[in-house]
């Protein structure tokens, strides 16, 4: 058995297309250009770790046929990355076990005061998740398999979002534009590296295309694999202007680690 890696959304904060049917200058003729917002899911052996709560999650997960959740990560504590909370309250119900999050302290207090409900008995609604300190390396045991994880805080933008590298083979950063200088060793020469890249045009919070494909010469991964993207990057552009081991992620995307 394998560890596996799917990219559940892989839109921006509108997604693709945006809520009044807005595709910008993706083909509404290629499935792939049908993006929900940004999400992942980490699985071995049936059991999952969750990274970020999209508001789509609840479709996410059905069109991944997810039974059960071990756990959640989150980058950070915007909207597009948390608002799909109230979605895990279903695992919680079949396995009667407050559900385990990782997160900064600054995404802690914000979905404790904006989501108190599920960190505190409320009416006649049980609590349903229990924090857990975010440490620099940590482990998470899927049916006995250890799971390594490094997070990185990298800049997006005027905060921090948290990147995790997984076993040293896989970085997820869907929310950057800029890694710190004394933490970019972590992220050289990796199997897959997960990457945000907003849109064309230069963006205050996240990475460009240019910016991506630069980073590329830098890190020299295996395969660079683009998400959060926004309505101006078309899959089939995507495919035609990027080296060949720069690939669009597309919903659904899974990758063997």
């Amino acid at each position: 058995m394998n560890l596996k890696f799917r990219l559940l959304g892989t839109g921006s904060s509108m997604g693709v297309p945006r809520s009044d049917g807005f595709f910008g200058k993706c083909n509404p003729n290629n499935i792939k250009n049908y993006r929900t917002r940004c999400s992942a899911l980490l699985s071995y052996n049936e059991e999952n770790i969750l990274i970020d709560t999209s508001p789509d999650l609840r479709q996410q997960l059905l069109d991944a046929k997810i039974k059960s959740l071990h756990s959640v990560l989150y980058t950070h504590y915007h909207a597009d990355q948390t608002h799909g909370i109230n979605d895990l309250r279903v695992f919680y119900l079949i396995s009667q076990k407050k559900i385990p999050i990782f997160c900064d302290m600054e995404t802690a207090k914000y979905l404790k005061n904006n989501f108190s409900y599920c960190f505190k008995k409320k009416y006649d609604y049980e609590p349903i998740l229990k924090l857990r300190k975010l440490k620099k390396k940590f482990k998470i045991f899927l049916s006995n398999k250890p799971i390594n994880f490094l997070s990185i805080p990298v800049k997006h933008g005027l905060i921090n979002s948290i990147a995790y590298i997984i076993d040293n083979k896989v970085a997820y950063l869907s929310d950057a534009n800029e890694i710190p200088l004394n933490d970019i060793k972590h992220f050289k020469k990796l199997k897959y590296l997960i990457i945000d890249c907003l849109r064309i045009k230069k963006h205050p919070s996240h990475f460009s295309l240019n910016e991506v494909i630069k980073l590329f010469e830098i890190l020299k991964p295996n395969k660079m694999i683009l998400t959060n993207l926004h309505s101006d990057l078309d899959y089939d552009y995507l495919i035609k202007v990027l080296p060949k081991k720069i690939i669009p992620g597309y919903d659904g995307l899974t990758l063997t680690i």
